[in-house]
């Protein structure tokens, strides 16, 4: 008849109980357990059984799981994928942040008068910029707040010739940014 043997360390599972522990004392057909609840008893041999644990790194070593692969010497053959070239230089759409804090390092002390002031003459700037260089199309990003500063760059959107606008697209900006669009003369 073989023993069992058990080092202490070892996770035990107790049989005909719902006792799991690990083995902190092993004396001749006696192991002694502390259990998963922190309580300490003692088992005959045969009344235990080992658990591997299988994330244990010398318990994968020691079986013989392991399978030996043979490692490929050559590198795999790169395989020349398609590149598709546009004629089109694709460019991002040019977004402004009309957010106090973004236009001016400290806005402390400013009324809300001159913070508004501050934005629509930003946003004004942005508009005649694009108009200049035509450029297609840009957002202005204003945010939801009270709308106020939304009214008065819709104010100032249509005094301007040659502009359409519109709320920007609401699963990128939500419901706090202006797309302008920039009708272009062909002359």
């Amino acid at each position: 008849m073989t023993t069992k043997k058990f080092n202490i360390g070892d996770t035990v599972s107790v049989l005909d109980e719902a006792v799991d522990g690990v083995v902190i004392a092993v004396k001749n057909n006696e192991v002694t357990i502390e259990t998963t609840d922190k309580f300490v008893m003692t088992y005959f041999v045969n009344e235990l059984v080992k658990i591997n644990n299988t994330n244990d790194l010398n318990y994968i070593i020691k079986t013989e799981t392991l399978v030996n692969k043979s490692i490929d010497i050559q590198p795999q053959k790169k395989y020349n994928t398609p590149t598709f070239k546009s004629d089109k230089v694709e460019r991002g759409v040019p977004e402004f942040d009309l957010h106090i804090e973004k236009l001016v390092k400290n806005s402390r002390g400013m009324s809300n008068y001159d913070i508004l002031t501050i934005q629509t003459e930003t946003a004004k700037r942005h508009i005649e910029f694009s108009m200049r260089n035509r450029i297609p199309k840009i957002v202005f990003i204003h945010g939801v707040g009270e709308g106020v500063l939304k009214a008065e760059l819709d104010f100032m959107l249509n005094r301007y010739e040659g502009i359409s606008f519109q709320d920007a697209n609401y699963q990128k900006y939500g419901l706090g940014a202006t797309e302008v669009y920039f009708k272009q003369n062909v002359k």
